[in-house]
């Protein structure tokens, strides 16, 4: 019998699979796949909701219950990140555009997939799903922020607010209000409770879509791009292999428990690049280099992902 226990434990294959299609399909057929690429934000919208909606928002309180844990997280993501973001962008050539697309996608920490992988990787992937909310409203203030003091006019010529705001509100607020209601609704009859229930098998199915709309869309850009995504894949490797060794001192520093500790280190090594890639798309002129740059690093952070659930369990943070 076909249950969501199974679908979630095979959900990393199905990802790889989907991963592999759409490459294949934005190959083969480059036009149809195109195209997918004007339902890009609907679809995240979607997957965000997905997952807002196994949020038990009462819960939320365990995330600030767990004070160590809490400021952990923000100081893996948004202290020392920004700071190891930085000093990689020191090898990368003056280029506004490239450097656009570098930061937008690690300056972001992962509010989506990271929670599949944390509970792979043997992690308190509850902690990680019930601090989304707070990941995402964070990022998105102090984006313009870490743009503006890494970038000073270069980026205030190329990245206009509003694209940012329309992504908030759609991929973020509206999701959310629907989780929120869709939760008050549950509690008060049955109709409500078979949504909610429904819906709890949305997020892997959605996932997939979403990994194959946008790996897809985008993928037959890549080529194009060569001289520019070439720059940045040796930066993208380094990143994704330090950070874990950098999140394991920081959640040692905070005197973290074992699979607290786990959590934090796929917070801070996984990005948010599909959230961000609408962001991309909606800059005028060179959307399409950044989204090249971005889409580069999601190829590569999902097969070192795959390594991070055997290491970080057995080599990083193993049981006592």
């Amino acid at each position: 019998m076909f249950t969501r226990e199974k679908l979630e434990n095979n959900q990393v294959w199905l990802y790889i699979g989907m991963l592999i299609m759409a490459t294949i399909f934005g190959f083969l057929m480059p036009g149809y796949a195109e195209n997918l690429g004007s339902v890009i934000s609907m679809i995240i919208a979607l997957l965000m909701y997905s997952m807002f909606s196994q949020i038990p928002f009462t819960s939320l309180k365990k995330v600030f219950g767990d004070p160590k844990y809490f400021k952990a997280l923000l100081t893996i993501n948004f202290i020392i990140v920004p700071i190891v973001v930085w000093l990689l962008a020191q090898f990368l050539p003056g280029n506004p555009t490239l450097l656009i697309g570098f930061y937008l996608v690690l300056l972001t920490p992962c509010i989506d997939y990271v929670i599949v992988f944390t509970s792979l990787g043997k992690g308190d992937e509850k902690l990680v799903l019930t601090s989304t909310p707070i990941l995402f409203v964070a990022q998105m203030l102090l984006l313009p922020l870490y743009l503006w003091m890494f970038m000073g006019r270069d980026a205030v010529g190329i990245v206009e607010p509003t694209p940012f705001f329309e992504a908030f509100f759609g991929l973020i607020i509206i999701p959310l209000v629907v989780a929120l209601l869709l939760q008050i609704v549950a509690k008060r009859g049955a109709f409500g409770k078979k949504i909610l229930d429904g819906s709890a098998w949305l997020p892997v199915p959605f996932m997939a879509l979403t990994l194959f709309i946008v790996v897809a869309s985008q993928i037959i850009k890549l080529p194009t791009y060569v001289d520019q995504i070439i720059k940045v894949i040796p930066l993208y490797i380094v990143f994704m292999v330090i950070m874990p060794f950098i999140a394991k001192y920081v959640a040692k520093w905070f005197k973290l428990g074992m699979k607290s500790g786990r959590a934090l280190i796929f917070s801070g090594s996984t990005r948010n690049s599909l959230v961000v890639l609408p962001l991309a798309l909606a800059l005028p002129e060179i959307g399409n280099v950044v989204a090249a740059v971005i889409i580069t690093q999601t190829i590569i952070e999902l097969i070192s992902e795959l390594v991070y659930i055997r290491v970080v369990p057995n080599f990083l943070l193993r049981d006592k």
